[in-house]
Parts: C-alpha cells; structure tokens; sequence
C-alpha cells in the first residue's frame, strides 16, 4: 500500500498511479477508497459544478477482484445507466478509457450514503457524529414513504427493462436532507434477465438484505427476488433492531424482519411488507408492481 495526494486529499492504492487527469474536471475535495471493486471514487468541484468519478483498475488496498475485472465491470455498468435512466438513479455524464483505467463521470449527488461504512471508523472514534443511516431513520414517517416510493418506481423501471438488481443495498442509496431527493446509485453488478445466482452463498449483496435464494447456487434471481431486497430495505427503514439481531443475520444467513411490536408503521402495513419477505418464493408478491399496489394501499 501506498498513500497518495490529490489537492490534499489522501488516498490509498496497492501501487503508486498517476490518477492527475482527474483535475481537469476541478478540484479534488473528497475520495472514497475502501471498496472491494478496485474502484477509486473522487468528488472534484470546478466553479460551475460537482462531479463523481469513478475510476476502475486502480487496484485498491480492499479490492476483492481484479484490476481488469473491475474495468469490465465498470466499463459494462457505464450502459446499464443509460438503459435503466429514472429521476432518481444517478445522472452519467461521460464514460471512456484512460490509460489502464476505465473513468465513468456522474453529477454529483447531494446528501449522504445510508451505509457509508467508509467512515464507520470515523463514528467509532466521535459518538458524536450521527451517521446518515441513523438521521433517516429518526425522520417523520412520511418522509421516508417518499423516499420508499422512489425505490419502487425505480425497481419497476429496472424490470420493465427485463433487468433484475444485483447487491442492492442501502449502500447504493444517497438521501438529501434539504431536498428529500433520494438518488440512486452503484447499480454496477446488475444483470440482464433471465439470471441466476452463479457463485453460491458467495453471491454478492449483503447478509443483512440478501434473499435466500441469493445463497443458493443455480437459484433463479429475478423480480421476486427484488421484491425480498426492497422488503427487507422497509424493514430496516422503519423496523427498530438491536444490535444482537442484526448480527443473527450474519451468523445465520438470513435476514430477519423485526417483530410487530417493533414496527414504526400501521399493522397492515407490517403483514404487506411481512409478505415480501417470505423465506418461501411462491409467497411473496410475484413482481414490485404487486408489491407497490398492495403497500399504498395500507397507507
């Protein structure tokens, strides 16, 4: 590992790279390079805008795959924002080569990641600091439905393109406090239907959300699927969970809905979205359509 420095602002990759082309969009002013996808992530500000490049093959210190992999999958990821193109999925820019390298460019995002676990360390250290996890979760109920409705648009966007979400977690979702705007992004791993899960238990996503069928090597990963994803997201939205139940889930792979008397929300609304998440495919909605109509309609 080395520790390199763009505008004063620190990185780390597994070997020196010259990564200053970056400047010709402004000024560096934030980084994120914890990432398993060997991707390095830089906010640059010029005096009209904001951007996000995401810079694949940087060979990161916590990369899980390959420099060359992580092009590819940036590179293939770059089509799928065209494809899936919605109000709250994050605004590409341009995409190309640069030397080893594969640079996607996004306006940036105002607002803060719901699983920034780039800076858990730095929560550790000041108790102070509230996360943007746990500001969300303290706001009024109606503001998070707003918020809820976004995912289910985008999510009937992405099967309407016959495509199915793949790790998609709280992490992929920025929330803007001032504006209530919820944007979606890192929709990298998504996959062209019909998909199946091709690496077993290892299948990416989290043990917090994942589906069951997301630990079983062949299993069909489809709507149905995302309809367990966006039901266990609700949960952790207005569910309250101690701390000894969420890591059940990683003992156990299997996510766990929080008992009624725990649930910020009506009833009905509790046993809508308890149906989603059945550990049993063939009792879940069938699509997220089927999932919005029946979640409005205990509002």
């Amino acid at each position: 590992m080395v520790i390199q420095e763009i505008d004063k602002v620190k990185f780390r990759p597994r070997t020196p790279r010259d990564l200053t082309w970056i400047k010709k969009y402004g000024t560096v002013f934030s980084v994120i390079d914890a990432t398993g996808s060997g991707c390095i992530c830089f906010g640059v500000e010029d005096e009209n805008d904001r951007y996000f490049i995401k810079v694949a093959g940087v060979d990161t210190v916590d990369a899980e795959i390959s420099p060359e992999e992580s092009v590819e999958i940036l590179k293939n990821a770059a089509g799928l924002y065209q494809t899936l193109k919605h109000p709250s999925l994050a605004e590409l820019i341009e995409h190309y080569p640069v030397s080893d390298y594969y640079a996607v460019v996004f306006r940036w995002a105002e607002g803060g990641c719901l699983f920034d676990y780039w800076n858990f360390e730095k929560y550790g250290r000041n108790p102070g600091l509230t996360s943007p996890a746990e500001r969300f979760k303290g706001l009024p109920s109606e503001r998070k439905l707003s918020a809820v409705e976004c995912l289910f648009s985008f999510l009937e966007t992405v099967a309407a393109n016959q495509y199915v979400a793949v790790d998609f977690y709280d992490g992929s979702l920025i929330y803007d406090f001032e504006t209530d705007k919820m944007t979606i992004c890192d929709i990298d791993l998504f996959r062209k239907r019909p998909a199946r899960n091709d690496m077993g238990e290892a299948y990416w996503g989290t043990k917090r959300l994942k589906a069951p069928e997301e630990y079983i090597l062949g299993a069909v990963i489809d709507e149905t699927t995302n309809v367990f994803t966006l039901g266990a997201l609700i949960f952790d939205f207005f569910g309250k969970y101690t701390r000894e139940e969420i890591e059940k889930r990683y003992a156990e792979n299997r996510f766990l809905p929080c008992a009624a008397e725990n649930w910020t929300l009506d009833r009905d609304l509790y046993i809508a979205v308890r149906k989603a998440v059945e550990p049993d495919r063939t009792k879940r909605y069938k699509t997220i359509s089927d999932f919005r109509r029946a979640f409005i309609r205990q509002e």
